[in-house]
């Protein structure tokens, strides 16, 4: 096996409907088993994430957010500036932005973050996506792996 040159981080409870939607996309991406690309799913717990990005070119972090105003199942990519706008639907009270920050000062961020967020309809304790947020999944898949296909070779 070769040493990961990026990682696809699925944030999310798969217990909590829509906050699900992290998992449910990194597991798709998983699928198809992409060299160099490791795929991971995470509770978003600030310190377990700076150890899975660290030593990467690139980390592509999923994730579910109350957008306002908030369209269920819009789907969005971009830096990491992109998280300052939203609230996370996680049940947590530290996340990814306590992640960022964190390894701002420890030196600790791989050489590019990109963050894919999903707009939810419900994160009510619960398996399964709600119906917008399921039909997101494949545009989400679409967005992961239109970062990855320079390096990977993937087709469109």
């Amino acid at each position: 096996m070769t040493e990961p040159w990026a990682v696809v981080i699925g944030i999310g409870n798969e217990f909590r409907g829509d906050d699900g939607f992290g998992p449910t996309v990194a597991s798709e991406i998983q699928k198809l088993d992409l060299p160099g690309v490791l795929v991971i799913l995470s509770d978003g717990e600030p310190t377990r994430l700076l150890e899975l990005w660290a030593d990467v070119d690139l980390a592509i972090v999923i994730d579910a957010v109350r957008g306002e105003p908030s369209i269920p199942g819009r789907v969005r990519h971009a830096d990491i500036d992109l998280l300052r706008h939203f609230g996370s639907a996680s049940s947590h009270t530290l996340g990814l932005q306590d992640a960022l920050s964190l390894g701002r000062v420890l030196g600790r961020l791989p050489g590019r973050i990109v963050v894919i967020v999903v707009d939810v309809a419900t994160i009510d304790p619960g398996v399964g996506l709600s119906e917008p947020v399921a039909a997101a999944v494949p545009r989400a898949v679409e967005a992961v792996t239109t970062q990855l296909r320079p390096a990977t070779g993937l087709r469109t």
